[in-house]
């Protein structure tokens, strides 16, 4: 391997309501396909999520079969749990863009402005969002496993990583990991207030730097602009271990609709990710082949 010793990280990204169905689906797409393949990458070492990314890391250890996971995304029951987020995509992104144009030059600095507007921004109260958080958990108790759940504290602009070992409860990890800005409330942990991790950086890669390898989920396009320079593809591949991304395809962006934050976007998504979990499969047996 390589100086980062021998640990491997599956990576889940953040990318919305759409980006939980469409990793589960990729993941069950490559089990059905190449089980062995689809074995190894559930039994990473490292369970990485950031936003989405975090609620799949949980549900993945919470000792509910994959193939259920998979139907709670389809299911119109599961999803009456969710709340219409109420703002479209545009107004998100103009939140973002606002940040991005202030004079101040440090990244941090940018993520302290787009805090404040988070912490500015009228949304339903955050106990209301932690119930949504609730009910998308089958498990609210930290797994052996070695999970680890980013999100971004509102006043200093810092990536946390919090792990078991944190003294967070599991739903407030999440919770905080998928507090998208100016849409749901920052999250209260220990006296501090947290954002959406996705804020930072859709996949963290620092944030495994322990690892020798990763695989990564990104519901988004390879191709997808980002405020912070040259995007996440670039992101993964300067990873100083071995990576493979993979990255939702037309398809899947198509399936996701206009807005990945409605939860009309779940079982498309799910199906597609799905069918590309299948067709990605021997690219990762590939991959894992060689490490």
């Amino acid at each position: 391997m390589n100086s980062n010793g021998t640990l491997s990280a599956l990576v889940l990204a953040g990318g919305g309501l759409a980006g939980i169905a469409w990793e589960t689906g990729v993941l069950l797409g490559i089990v059905e396909e190449a089980p062995e393949v689809g074995r190894r990458l559930l039994g990473a070492d490292v369970l990485l999520g950031t936003s989405a990314g975090s609620t799949v890391g949980a549900q993945l250890c919470s000792g509910v079969p994959l193939e259920q996971l998979y139907e709670r995304q389809l299911s119109e029951e599961y999803g009456a749990h969710e709340i219409h987020p109420g703002v479209s995509i545009e107004t998100i992104t103009e939140l973002f863009l606002t940040a991005m144009t202030t004079p101040d030059t440090t990244k941090a600095r940018k993520l302290q402005k787009i805090g404040a507007v988070a912490a500015s921004t009228d949304t339903v109260d955050e106990a209301v969002r932690r119930t949504v958080i609730e009910h998308r958990l089958p498990s609210h108790v930290w797994p052996q496993r070695d999970l680890r759940v980013t999100a971004v504290d509102i006043d200093t602009g810092e990536l946390s990583v919090l792990t078991a070992g944190s003294g967070v409860a599991l739903v407030d990890a999440v919770a905080a990991s998928c507090a998208v800005p100016g849409v749901w409330p920052p999250v209260t942990i220990g006296g501090r207030r947290y954002m959406d991790g996705g804020v930072a950086s859709t996949v963290n890669m620092s944030a495994v730097s322990d690892c020798a390898s990763a695989v990564a989920l990104v519901p988004s396009a390879a191709d997808g602009p980002s405020p912070w320079g040259a995007g996440t593809a670039a992101e993964i591949e300067a990873f100083p271990g071995a990576t493979l991304a993979v990255f939702a395809d037309r398809e899947a962006l198509a399936a996701f609709g206009p807005n990945p934050l409605d939860p009309a976007c779940r079982a498309p998504a799910a199906r597609a990710g799905r069918e590309q979990g299948r067709r990605e499969a021997a690219r990762l047996a590939d991959f894992l082949s060689g490490l």
